[in-house]
């Protein structure tokens, strides 16, 4: 189900913005090129050799190419891929893709139907444009991380959510932008960075304060949808969400034994400021029994409620196994390489034909033959490539 089988993309990111950008779209059929310098993504190297986990997890289905564009035959060969690409991408600080000769205004002349995305840290000017960003640096600016930190653990806990937050958004621009050239034959320069896309991707707390012009609680959110996460006697967990309707909190109630909160709290805003009492009643009534036991009872009474899972238990979650969300692929190195299947199905079916990560530089010659590049520039190219960087 390939919806993006004619759309060539060029990923000259690293780490997880532009990449997963790249990716998403080869999610659904684009043929991406991961265009990388002599060493590769930096993230290839986060485990051992150059196929860590945290480089597979963004860069599924994409040939990879080592071209060392800093040099004539590289900015050449670049070129080449360019003329015949539909979209660019790339992580920078500003400046960076211009001085490299990848800027948008160099590469429009060269195909004026491009769409180039340029992804920064703080935007593309302003006075903290210049300064490295990474994810957290992104959630700290963005006002994400005040959103969810209630103690001063130092600690950073979860998966990256300004990067991600940044390559969904900059995925949802890069099909605006196609769905536009197709229509107008124009191609576009799009600029984003992480601190817009996390400020956009709080929206809810963000238009509370505006609307209001008073601060937004910690645990607003959670208590006016009636949020919560309980620990069970064997330390299982449960979260529950009962958002507005009432009968999900009566029924809730007649599930955990204590039908006489009803009366206590009858509506919602009665609930919703005493969100915290509530909080620690529920904990202290689902540490009597072991989740199992709660799992069936919640199930009895229609609440919304999902156990705890861990990354470990996933695939054998029955709903999740009925979903068939994971695949595999096999790589003629590196063997069968395990991967989540894109959430989004086409006419009931997310099929496509799954392509491993990359090693690095493995279509390099494949890739610059396709784009017309000569014999001799390619020998040039996969020599500097093999040599590696700075010899």
């Amino acid at each position: 189900m390939r919806l993006l089988e004619d759309v060539r993309v060029l990923d000259l990111g690293s780490f997880i913005t532009a990449p997963l950008a790249a990716m998403l779209l080869a999610e659904f059929g684009a043929d991406v090129i991961k265009v990388e310098r002599p060493g590769g993504d930096p993230f290839r190297a986060f485990g051992k050799g150059t196929y860590s986990p945290q480089f597979q997890a963004h860069n599924r289905h994409k040939r990879s190419a080592v071209i060392d564009y800093a040099t004539p035959d590289g900015l050449a060969a670049l070129d080449a891929l360019v003329r015949q690409a539909d979209v660019l991408v790339i992580n920078t600080r500003p400046g960076v893709a211009e001085r490299a000769g990848v800027g948008w205004d160099r590469l429009r002349d060269i195909n004026p139907r491009l769409i180039w995305c340029g992804i920064t840290g703080f935007g593309p000017d302003g006075p903290a444009a210049g300064r490295a960003a990474f994810d957290n640096v992104g959630q700290a600016a963005s006002g994400w991380m005040s959103r969810h930190r209630a103690t001063d653990d130092p600690r950073v806990v979860g998966p990256a959510i300004s990067d991600a937050a940044t390559g969904l958004y900059a995925t949802l621009g890069i099909l605006a932008a196609l769905h536009h050239r197709n229509r107008t034959g124009q191609g576009r320069r799009l600029d984003l960075s992480m601190l817009e896309a996390t400020i956009a991707l709080g929206t809810e707390p963000l238009s509370q304060f505006l609307a209001t012009g008073r601060p937004v609680p910690v645990f607003q959110r959670a208590a006016m949808s009636q949020a919560y996460t309980v620990a069970c006697a064997d330390g299982r967990r449960i979260g529950l969400h009962l958002s507005s309707p009432d009968k999900f909190w009566h029924e809730l109630c007649r599930a955990v034994g204590r039908p006489e909160w009803i009366e206590a709290y009858p509506r919602r805003m009665d609930r919703v400021g005493a969100y915290e009492t509530i909080a620690t009643r529920l904990n202290e009534v689902f540490a009597t029994r072991p989740c199992a036991e709660w799992l069936s009872l919640l199930g009895r009474h229609d609440i919304p409620f999902a156990a705890e899972n861990t990354l470990e238990e996933l695939e054998s979650d029955p709903q999740v196994a009925h979903l068939g969300l994971f695949g595999q692929a096999e790589h003629p190195v590196h063997g069968s390489v395990r991967m989540p299947l894109r959430p989004v199905r086409a006419d009931g079916s997310r099929e496509i034909t799954l392509r491993p990560p990359p090693e690095l530089g493995e279509h390099t010659e494949e890739v610059l033959r396709s784009a017309g590049v000569g014999d001799s520039v390619i020998a040039v190219v996969v020599g500097r490539a093999s040599a590696g960087p700075g010899e």
